[in-house]
C-alpha cells in the first residue's frame, strides 16, 4: 500500500524548470517540497528574455515536442496576461525563411509568414509567439504551487542526497556541474540591457551568421530587454560596459529609436548548457529515486512544460 511518505517529493532547484516541474507534480497529487538556493525573484531564470523558441537546447527533436506541449500551455495562459506573464507576441525571427522552419513548427502555428520589408530588411518569418515576463511569471508559478499544496523552502543544498524523501527532482541547472557532479553542464554568459520602452510593440531577433551574435529586443511591460550573448564557458555575473554599449547600437541599427531610449538597468544569466538535455531517472544506492530534469540550455522557458510533465512522469516510483 502506498504511504503519504511515497508521495513525498523533493525537487531541487528554484527556477523555471524546477518550478514548474513542483507545480505539475504538486497538481498530480504528490506531497511537494522545492528547495532553492535564492528566492525565486533571483534565479537565473529571472533574466529569460522569455521569447518561445527551441534555442541552444538539444537533442532537436525532443526539444521540439516538449517545446509544443508547452506552447499549448502558454496560449492558455495568454489569456490571463497581468496574472501569468504571458502574452502572445508578434514579432520577426531575422534570417529565417518559412521553409526553413520544419513541420513541427509550420503546422502548429499557421500564422507563419516570410516577413515584409517595412517589417525586416533580410529574409525574416512573421510568427505570433508566446512571450514571458519572467519577472511575473515565476513568482505566479511559486503561487500555483502553494495553492496546490507545495512548499517553498529557501535554502542551500550542498549535495542532492541532503533531500529527505523518496523521490529526488534534481533541477538545479548549472548547478548540477557540482552537485551531480556533471562536468557535462557549463555556462553559456547572456547579458542583457532593460531600457524605457520607447514604443516598440513587436519583437525581434536577429542572428549574424558571420560573427555569432544575435540581436533582439523583447517588449516586456514597462520596459524593452535588450540582448544578447552568448559566451560560451563564461562565468562572470557582473555586466560588462563595453558589452552593453554594443548590444544598444546594434539594437539601434535595427530601429533607430532605441538609441535614446534610458537605460533602466543591466542584467546577466550563465544558461545551463549541455551537448543534450539530461531528463532521466536513476535509483540511489539506498533504494531512492533522482529524476534529472536540466541542461535546457537557452530553452528552459520554451519546453519548462513538456519536460515538467516528463520528469513527473519518471518520478513515480
Amino acid at each position: 500500500m502506498e504511504t503519504e511518505l511515497d508521495d513525498e517529493v523533493v525537487v531541487v532547484g528554484g527556477g523555471v524548470t524546477g518550478l514548474t516541474t513542483a507545480v505539475v507534480l504538486a497538481e498530480r497529487g504528490r506531497r511537494v517540497r522545492l528547495w532553492t538556493r535564492d528566492p525565486v525573484e533571483r534565479t537565473t531564470s529571472v533574466v529569460a528574455g522569455g521569447l518561445w523558441w527551441p534555442y541552444r537546447i538539444e537533442p532537436v527533436a525532443l526539444a521540439q515536442a516538449w517545446a509544443l506541449r508547452s506552447l499549448d500551455v502558454y496560449e492558455d495562459l495568454a489569456a490571463r496576461p497581468a496574472e501569468t506573464g504571458v502574452r502572445m507576441v508578434e514579432g520577426v525571427l531575422g534570417e529565417t525563411r518559412p521553409e526553413e522552419v520544419g513541420a513541427w513548427a509550420s503546422a502548429r502555428l499557421p500564422g507563419l509568414r516570410a516577413a515584409r520589408a517595412e517589417e525586416y530588411a533580410g529574409p525574416g518569418l512573421w510568427a505570433r509567439l508566446p512571450l514571458i515576463d519572467m519577472s511575473t511569471h515565476l513568482p505566479w508559478l511559486r503561487e500555483r504551487l502553494v495553492a496546490a499544496g507545495g512548499v517553498v523552502e529557501t535554502r542551500p543544498v550542498a549535495g542532492l542526497a541532503e533531500a529527505d524523501a523518496p523521490v529526488v527532482v534534481n533541477c538545479t541547472g548549472l548547478g548540477a556541474r557540482e552537485l551531480v557532479p556533471d562536468p557535462a553542464v557549463r555556462p553559456v554568459r547572456g547579458q542583457l540591457v532593460v531600457v524605457e520602452n520607447p514604443g516598440i510593440r513587436t519583437w525581434l531577433v536577429s542572428a549574424d551568421a558571420g560573427s555569432g551574435e544575435t540581436t533582439y529586443f523583447l517588449p516586456q511591460p514597462g520596459r524593452l530587454l535588450l540582448g544578447g550573448t552568448a559566451e560560451e564557458d563564461a562565468w562572470s555575473t557582473d555586466p560588462d560596459p563595453r558589452i552593453a554599449e554594443a548590444i544598444v547600437r546594434r539594437c539601434a541599427e535595427l530601429r533607430p529609436e532605441i538609441a535614446g531610449a534610458r537605460v533602466l538597468g543591466h542584467l546577466v544569466g550563465l544558461r545551463p548548457a549541455r551537448d543534450a538535455v539530461r531528463l532521466e531517472r536513476e535509483t540511489l544506492p539506498d533504494g531512492r529515486l533522482l529524476v534529472h530534469n536540466y541542461g535546457h540550455g537557452g530553452a528552459g522557458v520554451t519546453v519548462a512544460w513538456g519536460c515538467a510533465e516528463e520528469a513527473a512522469g519518471l518520478a513515480t516510483p
